[in-house]
This record gives structure tokens, sequence and C-alpha cells, in this order.
């Protein structure tokens, strides 16, 4: 809605700064949580700089492939990050970094689930600003029109797919902050952050107006990852139970 901030007589564009800010929300978080758990945050500073590194890569490569825009792939104020692709690019690193900085396996994740989901709700909101990920067109109360020069079509009114994910995503958040200071071993905030958001975007997908579904499938390559990472979740889930219980072997 508002693609550019003016500060000091300059414009800035408006994305950018939310993902700034996004990026400063989960490092606020790692720092928090890693005296919770006891972890040298050296450690995890170096994880979070090369996880950052990678994210920004992979979100930017699966979106120019995905909608074969790679003559623009500079032009990221514009738009133009897909999420899945930078969280599976985050992921391959986590569990490297895990393995170089020799980092405790399953709290790390518990702190990447929290810090990617927290940061999520604040970084989804650079789309709305920037009129990227918009909804499909509807007749609902709740349609919103965005002007002329937004990445969006203009003049009709769509799902406000953005503020949707982004309110979702801060709920979860604040769940599995809950779920933290309870949680009955660790690697579930994990693999409830999996469940919760693949739920989510599968389900938002039916109303976002930007990826289309593959052909003779009817869903897109976005669902078919969060369906997947629903899996992965309830996996973990189950798998650490049983570890708790003594069903299976550390």
């Amino acid at each position: 809605m508002h693609p550019f901030i003016e500060i000091f007589g300059f414009k800035i564009p408006a994305y950018g700064v939310m993902l700034l800010i996004a990026t400063f929300t989960a490092y606020m978080s790692v720092v928090y949580l890693s005296k919770r758990e006891n972890i040298e945050l050296k450690k995890l500073d170096n994880l979070f700089f090369w996880i950052f590194i990678s994210a920004f890569v992979g979100a930017r490569v699966f979106y120019v492939i995905e909608h074969h825009e790679i003559e623009n792939f500079y032009k990221i104020w514009e738009g133009g990050l897909d999420f899945f692709g930078g969280f599976i690019f985050a992921i391959a690193t986590l569990f490297w970094g895990i393995k170089k900085f020799q980092l405790p396996l399953w709290k790390t994740f518990d702190i990447a689930g929290f810090s990617i989901l927290l940061a999520h709700s604040v970084g989804r909101l650079s789309c709305w600003l920037a009129g990227c990920c918009y909804g499909k067109p509807t007749d609902l109360p709740i349609g919103v029109i965005f002007p002329e020069g937004s990445v969006a079509p203009s003049g009709i009114p769509l799902y406000p797919t953005q503020v949707m994910e982004a309110t979702g995503n801060f709920i979860g958040a604040l769940f599995l902050y809950w779920l933290y200071k309870r949680k009955p071993f660790d690697g579930i905030v994990a693999a409830s952050y999996l469940v919760w958001y693949g739920t989510e975007r599968f389900l938002l997908e039916f109303i976002r107006g930007v990826t289309p579904p593959i052909p003779g499938l009817g869903l897109t390559w976005n669902q078919i990852v969060a369906a997947g990472a629903v899996v992965v979740g309830i996996g973990i889930l189950i798998y650490r139970f049983l570890q708790m219980r003594g069903k299976i072997k550390e």
C-alpha cells in the first residue's frame, strides 16, 4: 500500500525496511532464547549470519525461477522473495551450522522455529506495503484495493492475504512462546512451528493470487511444501515423544 518510506527527503523501499526490522526481530529473539537455553551466543551469531545469507539467496532464486523473472533478479525493491525458497536454503544451512559450531540439535531447532515465525509475522507486512503476495479477487467486505504502482493489480478488491498471514504468524508465535515456557521436551517448539505454519500456508494458498496451481493437481507447489512441513512436524513430535518414553534410543 506504501511502496516507499520517505526519510529526510530520501525515498527508501518499504519492503527492504520491513525485512530489516524482521531480521532484527529474529536476532533479538535468538539472543533472548540463547540465554534461556544456555547456549553460547557467539556460536548462534555465526549460525544466524550464514542462515540470513543463504535464506535471502534461496528466497530470491526460487522467486525468479517460479515467476520466470531471471532478468529482474536484482530488483528486490519490487518485492519478489519466495518464503519457501529461503526456508529450504535456511534449513540446509541450519543442519550444516549445528554440526560446524557444535550446537545442541533440538534446542537449536526450537530457537529457530520460534524466531522464524515471529520474524515472519513482521516480514510479511513488507509484502503488504509493496503489494506483492496478494490475494485473489473477492466480493467480501475484507477485500482491499491496491493503488496504482503496487505489484498487486489495482482497482479491484483482493483478499488481504499478506495481513491475514502476518496475523496468523503472530498468533502462532504467541502460542509457540507459551509452549516454549512449558515444553516437556526439546524439539516440540520446532515441530509445532512446522505444523502451525504448514497448515496456515496450505489453507491460505487457496485464496492467494500469485502462485498458479500445478496443472492436473489443483494444488500449488507451495501447498505441497506446506503439507510436507506438517508431515515432518508431526513425525518429529511422535519421534521425540517416543524418545522421551524410552521407546527409541537417543
